[in-house]
């Protein structure tokens, strides 16, 4: 019905519709004029869609170009070949074509006077409610014109009591969550690291509609821009009725040449809207994005160790030995080999040393990965191993041999990174996208049973230049470099579509929707610290679901913030993502071995409604109410995860009874505390209560965990299965 409904209005001139199960984006696209937004948000009722009031006091162009209105804020600037600077696009015609998922629709645009053409491109999935929409440019001119200005989308949001909720933040502090009002003037969120993008602002932003934005109602626009490089989201606000929202690639010292018969493709970027509020929105997101935006989204990710925080680079065969009977004794399914295990004529011992080295150090490792794998097959678990193949030092046998290979500006000395010699290989650089490809080919042709591979990427883009590219074209090199990162994932796939694949980039610096095509999940932070990664992976919630989520249990005192929090805390707080261990498991005890042995062989029972379940986050960490509060549950309704963390602890607190959401009201289920630690159990265990009650009562969680006198702590946390009877 909603193929042959968007068939029938692209025959027509006027509007053209684009609708998802429950979002409607209506557009008028009359030949010879501008594009314009007439409606996004709710399905409207076929009896709407003919007589939508239009707007007044705005500027609905869809796609605004720079200079026939010089004065407004615009998605796309050219410099033509003759050196005119503006730009009048109009309507030449409209089509649909089927694309996985869904359907595209495409508004063709092309100047009144020279021969570039632009194609507004809209795809309305047919079972999630997710618009993606992107531009195509073409030059069609006699020669090259230069793109200033190139954003993916525009779209205007209707005045009012607006605000924004995004995240922003830092190397372990990923992820933290603001909300402030749409004001007059411009909101301004950008990256310019080259390399990562989501460590100090996130390419995600939600609107929320009517006012400071709750929980689980009220209206929301999400939008994710779906790209892995530098960005720039830009909400203008003047004295029209609308907030003029832009988002596409950071142009800044990026003018792109578009040569004859050259086309250039925005990244997309992902529209929502739901009447549901944040989670809402959320729950959109999320069931895009395990569907139709990443790797194996649907296959369960196995519990696994990683060797990180428990040795560093103190890698060798037996250590790594223990530390896989251990896991696997305690019912891990995975052990993954982090920095450490290579370099020959320079041994990696520390940062400073040997990445592109990619051969086993021996003196470490006398039997190899063979043994490794030999090793983990012995305990009944998989093998996995880290690797950072965009990168090099300048002490190794790769810049010895390849210095032409690094990003270097032109007649400059190289900045260097971290240990004081890291550098960035230049991945517009085909011979670099090879050897990149090779890292990964190479290690999987050889050792087959490689289960996983954790990619990292420690540093940024410094200096501005490339050794590949022309002098003319040095502007191209931060899209060059992830045209070239996104053709090496491709192969990478191609010929390994089944080896699961982490994006780490100095922790949460990968978070995006443009690199999760190619990776599982990624890692949230480099700060394994249960309380702030609480705040960390609230954030990170807005967008992305648990099961991109790499949270693991680690050591106490922190190793980022040195905080001493309960095992039973830190435990808790992992179960809600995509659990693991980071830690050196011959320094616990016997007592802390058997708590981690049940939570893992729990978290294997809830597995499924965590990482595929609908999250309704309940109490936010950021309303400062001395707790944090959530839940997943499965699409039928029949099962239910619910957490609840203290934030805080004071003698004499008040905090808030926390009500459920999700639950179908008229359904009993019956309550079953996961992680039990107390001396006695909790007065709901094993108690029935209906949907209703605890959607509109909640239940009462004890303040402490209650526990012999000497183990007591200020740290209390709980998690709770809940069962349809």
């Amino acid at each position: 019905m909603l193929a042959v409904l968007m068939a029938t209005m692209l025959t027509m001139a006027g509007p053209v519709t684009i609708q998802t199960k429950n979002i409607s984006l209506v557009l008028n696209a009359d030949n010879g004029k501008q594009p314009e937004y007439v409606y996004f948000g709710a399905k409207l009722p076929a009896a709407d869609l003919n007589h939508v009031q239009r707007h007044a006091e705005g500027r609905m162009d869809a796609y605004p170009a720079y200079g026939m209105n010089t004065p407004a804020e615009v998605a796309l600037a050219i410099k033509h070949a003759d050196g005119n600077m503006s730009t009048q696009l109009e309507v030449t015609g409209t089509s649909t074509t089927s694309e996985r998922g869904g359907s595209v629709t495409r508004i063709h645009l092309k100047d009144k006077v020279y021969p570039v053409t632009v194609d507004l491109c809209y795809k309305a999935y047919n079972d999630v409610d997710m618009i993606e929409t992107w531009t195509e440019i073409t030059n069609n001119e006699k020669s090259t014109v230069t793109l200033t200005q190139f954003a993916s989308a525009m779209l205007p949001i209707r005045r009012g009591n607006v605000w924004m909720s995004h995240l922003y933040g830092s190397w372990a502090n990923e992820a933290r969550l603001v909300e402030e009002p749409v004001q007059p003037g411009q909101k301004v969120i950008k990256n310019k690291d080259g390399v990562r993008n989501s460590h100090t602002d996130h390419a995600e932003v939600m609107f929320s509609l009517d006012g400071k934005a709750r929980e689980n109602q009220g209206e929301v626009i999400g939008a994710a821009l779906c790209y892995s490089g530098n960005y720039r989201l830009k909400v203008e606000t003047d004295d029209t009725e609308y907030h003029y929202f832009f988002a596409g690639i950071n142009e800044d010292n990026s003018e792109y040449h578009l040569k004859k018969g050259e086309k250039f493709i925005t990244p997309r970027l992902a529209l929502t809207f739901s009447c549901e509020g944040l989670s809402g929105a959320s729950r959109n997101f999320h069931r895009w994005g395990r569907k139709y935006m990443m790797m194996h989204g649907d296959r369960e990710r196995k519990i696994l160790l990683n060797s990180w925080e428990g040795v560093y680079f103190d890698i060798n065969q037996q250590g790594m030995d223990q530390m896989m009977g251990d896991i696997a004794d305690m019912g891990g399914e995975l052990f993954v080999m982090d920095d450490g295990w290579f370099g020959v004529k320079y041994p990696r011992k520390t940062d400073n040393s040997s990445l592109g080295d990619w051969e086993i150090d021996r003196t470490k490792l006398p039997e190899g990965i063979d043994g490794l794998i030999r090793d983990a097959k012995k305990h009944g678990i998989k093998f996995g191993i880290w690797i950072e193949p965009e990168m090099t030092n300048t002490v190794s046998e790769l810049y010895e041999q390849h210095p032409d290979w690094i990003i270097k500006a032109p007649q400059r000395d190289p900045v260097l990174g971290r240990g004081g010699t890291q550098l960035v290989l230049d991945l517009s650089n085909p011979k670099v996208q090879d050897f990149v490809f090779g890292v990964v080919d190479k290690l999987m042709s050889q050792y087959p049973e490689i289960d996983y591979i954790k990619w990292d990427a420690n540093m940024a883009i410094m200096n501005h230049g490339s050794q590949y590219l022309p002098l003319a074209d040095q502007s191209h090199l931060y899209i060059a470099y992830h045209r070239g990162f996104e053709a090496t994932c491709k192969r990478i796939r191609e010929k390994y579509p089944d080896l699961t694949i982490q994006a780490c980039a100095s922790g949460g610096g990968r978070a995006n929707w443009g690199v999760m095509p190619w990776f599982d999940e990624f890692w949230v932070s480099d700060n394994t610290d249960a309380l702030q990664r609480i705040y960390m992976q609230w954030g990170t919630s807005y967008f992305f679901p648990a099961i991109a989520m790499a949270s693991h249990i680690s050591a106490t005192p922190n190793h980022t913030v040195f905080r001493t929090t309960a095992l039973k805390y830190r435990i808790d707080v992992a179960m809600s993502g995509r659990l693991g261990m980071e830690i050196q498991p011959k320094n616990m005890t016997e007592e802390e071995k058997t708590l981690c042995r049940n939570a893992i062989a729990e978290y294997k029972q809830i597995r499924p409604i965590v990482q595929f379940g609908d999250i309704y986050r309940l109490v936010s960490p950021y309303d400062h109410l001395g707790l944090a509060s959530m839940m997943y549950v499965t699409e039928q309704k029949d099962k239910a995860v619910f957490y609840w963390w203290k934030t805080e602890s004071f003698q004499n607190e008040h905090l808030p009874r926390v009500k459920m959401a999700g639950l179908d009201a008229a359904r009993s289920y019956r309550v079953h505390e996961l992680n039990r630690i107390d001396l006695q159990p909790l007065d709901c265990e094993g108690q029935v209560y209906s949907g209703e009650y605890l959607m509109t009562r909640g239940l009462e969680m004890p303040y402490r965990n209650e526990v012999e006198w000497g183990k007591k702590n200020d740290w209390s946390s709980r998690v709770l299965l809940l069962e349809a009877q």
